[in-house]
């Protein structure tokens, strides 16, 4: 009777403890008061289905689930486009939560009944008017207030990813701080901009800031939509040429702003215009990746590299600035997953002119790192390097070319894609390369005896 007894209690003790855990995951209990010790539980529909936190700001989804406001601002940012709870797609509209007052009353009337934290009644949601307002008394009204009201929006922009939409819907916005950006983009208004900068206290935040720059962060934060970048270009036939312009400064944020913005230009203008980008954007875009910048802006000219190549002559156009020859050396240094890729897709693309070809064959390395770069990062970049490697190996088929393949391990390379998974375009590419030179590579001494064994007959 006695264990009968004990196990009677463990089993309740269990049952009591599997309660309170549930019952901590749906609430929260606050201390009441100091002197008397004791807890209150809140009910959980004041507690915001995210955070499980009580809801400061209430606003309530098209899905009709009730989100407290930073949190489900943040759930939006971070790149969800479905309701958290319900898991429904939203759209652009559905994304604007209406606030719950009713709620956010009752929430301070508990709060204030049983004397737990009282939280002050939220500020109103930002609106296109103020923003309108700001644009208004930054506009045409000299550098201070020009410097002043970009400081303002991109404060407002970085708070929340609400007010970033509410920035980009404003009429005459995005027209300002793209006005700013030519205005000050020329090197006869850089100096002039630099001489007023001068002439402000060395205390003010904006000592250090020039016009142009701050423009173009704010617009980098904005992430406009697809929508605004192709107004940006058709009201602004020659922004690119501008961009080219901050690309030259030896400022590092006008250089990485600029590569941004115009990683985000290119990703949305159309192959006329693509094969039409001056000599001079490519140039600039290539000393980017020369320069080394940064990671982030390295990242963004390889994009843009990639984005440009398949288009008219860029891929000369690209050769000619010596964009071969930074490619391989970044490969020879860059130890990073994702530039690694990008720049052999770079390279790839360049193989497909006789000039990239050329180029890659006469770097000392060139063949080399792309034998190495062929199975080490992703199946994007096997296919890419096969693929570059087959080119050169199709168009450029000297004896001199050949043995280098044999000699620094392209042969072996191309072999060992046949033996794994490497995708079935990159096999078939080595398969065919492979059969093409057989009669120079099949027999050699240079290749190693059990490797022979697989070579394709």
């Amino acid at each position: 009777q006695l264990g009968q007894l004990l196990l009677s209690f463990f089993i309740l003790g269990l049952h009591q403890i599997h309660f309170t855990s549930n019952l901590s995951r749906a609430s929260i209990f606050f201390d009441s008061t100091a002197m008397e010790g004791t807890s209150v539980e809140v009910p959980p529909y004041f507690l915001c289905p995210i955070s499980l936190e009580i809801m400061r700001d209430p606003v309530t989804l098209a899905t009709g689930i009730t989100y407290d406001r930073c949190s489900i601002e943040r759930w939006l940012s971070d790149g969800h486009a479905t309701c958290p709870v319900t898991q429904q797609k939203l759209t652009d509209a559905d994304r604007e939560a209406t606030p719950n007052h009713t709620l956010r009353r009752l929430t301070q009337a508990w709060c204030a009944l049983h004397a737990v934290e009282r939280f002050p009644t939220p500020r109103p949601p930002l609106d296109t008017c103020h923003v309108a307002e700001i644009v208004e008394e930054g506009r045409g009204a000299g550098l201070q207030q020009e410097l002043a009201a970009l400081r303002e929006i991109k404060a407002i922009v970085d708070e929340s990813d609400r007010n970033r939409r509410c920035v980009e819907a404003t009429p005459g916005a995005v027209e300002f701080l793209v006005s700013v950006v030519n205005n000050y983009a020329t090197n006869n208004s850089a100096s002039k901009s630099a001489e007023d900068l001068s002439e402000l206290s060395l205390d003010s935040p904006t000592s250090t800031s020039s016009p142009e720059e701050e423009a173009l962060s704010v617009i980098c934060s904005l992430k406009p939509s697809k929508k605004s970048l192709v107004r940006i270009l058709e009201e602004n036939v020659n922004f690119l040429d501008t961009l080219v312009c901050m690309l030259r400064r030896p400022s590092y944020r006008s250089r990485c702003y600029g590569i941004l913005l115009l990683k985000a230009m290119v990703s949305v203008m159309e192959p006329a215009r693509l094969m039409a980008v001056r000599t001079e954007v490519v140039l600039e875009v290539v000393r980017v990746v020369s320069d080394r910048v940064s990671a982030k802006a390295v990242k963004a000219a390889l994009h843009v590299l990639c984005r440009l190549c398949p288009w008219g002559r860029n891929r000369v156009k690209a050769v000619e600035a010596g964009a071969m020859t930074v490619l391989v050396e970044l490969l020879l240094d860059e130890g990073g997953r994702h530039p690694t890729e990008l720049a052999v897709v770079a390279i790839d693309h360049l193989c497909g002119c006789a000039e990239g070809r050329s180029d890659l064959v006469a770097h000392p390395a060139g063949l080399a790192i792309m034998a190495k770069k062929a199975m080490r990062v992703s199946l994007t970049t096997t296919e890419s390097a096969v693929r570059a490697l087959h080119a050169v190996a199709r168009h450029s088929p000297t004896p001199a070319v050949l043995q280098e393949m044999l000699a620094v391990g392209v042969v072996a390379k191309l072999l060992l894609v046949l033996q794994v998974d490497a995708g079935e375009r990159a096999r078939a590419k080595a398969k065919e390369l492979l059969k093409m030179h057989a009669r120079v590579w099949k027999d050699s001494p240079c290749l190693q005896v059990h490797l022979k064994a697989y070579y394709p007959c």
